[in-house]
């Protein structure tokens, strides 16, 4: 039996737009996801913002109950028996709500032990456990206004981890943490799979699902796209070659001729502070350096780059087509 699965999970919204006359809409946020996860494995969500990544979490940790379909946790049904599914899990959420910072982290964590029903006789060991597992021993005493975003996040973590759950929810776990505290979290993440704790994983990074995860999910529009492996998600686009160029001005239009370019898969153009960084996938091996540079017009064109296809390319394969159909 899978520990986690989700069997056509559906959540709709009704919205209403207009002033004078209100006229209400429905909007499927996930429409039809199925998958499941297995006992000790690490299984990333990946999807663009509004995908439907949090809006499955929430469904499988009964914040919100499904439209259609159903989700099962341990065997627990997230809509009927939720008092099981939540003394079975740990969910922890990125961004700074869910801490008292006026209150050092040790007094979180005896606060949210009472929360979980952790017994008081174990509480004052089980919290140093946390604490070491998520490197905060030594600074449990300070409070946490004064913590860095990594370390709330880790302190997060420890509070999810409080009641020793098996199945573990980490949604965005270290967005927004800096690159050391982010190394930090994921050393973290990869203890608690090594210790054969079941995780759900979202992330945006794709570095991190690749280096984290056992398998991994593609969801965009609300619907999963595709699954498998890391490996086999980047098997499908091994053939391709991807080319990089560091550029500024590059406009709409120039990425839209660049995608009418016969053999050209996938572009995408992303803003960074310092300018543009413009990635074309070509198939089959095509070499099309010469033929982008001529489309990009009056654009300024710095380092050009061409290597072979990550996760990030196949994950931007999969999304392209996906939402194309």
């Amino acid at each position: 039996m899978s520990v986690i699965e989700a069997d056509g999970l559906r959540r709709s919204y009704r919205t209403s737009t207009g002033v004078l006359r209100r006229r209400t809409h429905e909007i499927e946020a996930v429409r039809g996801v199925s998958f499941t996860i297995d006992k000790g494995e690490l299984f990333g969500l990946l999807g663009p913002n509004g995908a439907g990544k949090t809006t499955t979490i929430k469904m499988l940790t009964t914040l919100l109950l499904p439209t259609a379909g159903t989700g099962r946790v341990l065997g627990y049904d997230v809509a009927t028996e939720t008092a099981r599914v939540r003394a079975s899990i740990g969910y922890v959420f990125g961004g700074d709500r869910g801490l008292y910072e006026r209150l050092n982290a040790l007094d979180n964590l005896r606060y949210f032990a009472d929360l979980y029903a952790v017994e008081p006789r174990i509480q004052r060991k089980r919290i140093a456990e946390v604490l070491d597992i998520v490197g905060l021993s030594g600074r449990e005493r300070e409070r946490v206004e004064g913590y860095s975003r990594g370390m709330r996040q880790r302190l997060h973590i420890a509070r999810g981890l409080l009641h020793d759950p098996p199945v573990i929810f980490l949604d965005e776990p270290t967005i927004g943490v800096d690159p050391v505290g982010s190394r930090e979290l994921r050393t973290t993440i990869a203890a608690l799979s090594a210790a054969g704790k079941t995780i759900l994983l979202t992330t945006h990074y794709m570095f991190e699902a690749d280096a984290l995860c056992d398998r991994v999910g593609i969801i965009a529009k609300g619907q999963l796209l595709a699954q498998g492996s890391p490996a086999e998600l980047k098997a499908r686009v091994a053939d391709r070659t991807v080319v990089e160029i560091e550029a500024h001005a590059v406009t709409a239009d120039a990425v839209e001729k660049l995608r009418r370019i016969p053999g050209v898969v996938a572009v995408t153009l992303d803003e960074r502070d310092d300018g543009q960084l413009l990635r074309v996938q070509s198939a089959s091996g095509l070499e099309l350096t010469q033929t982008i540079l001529a489309r990009l017009g009056d654009a300024r064109v710095g380092r050009i780059a061409t290597r072979e296809p990550t996760l990030e390319d196949a994950y931007v394969d999969v999304v392209t087509q996906g939402t194309r159909s």
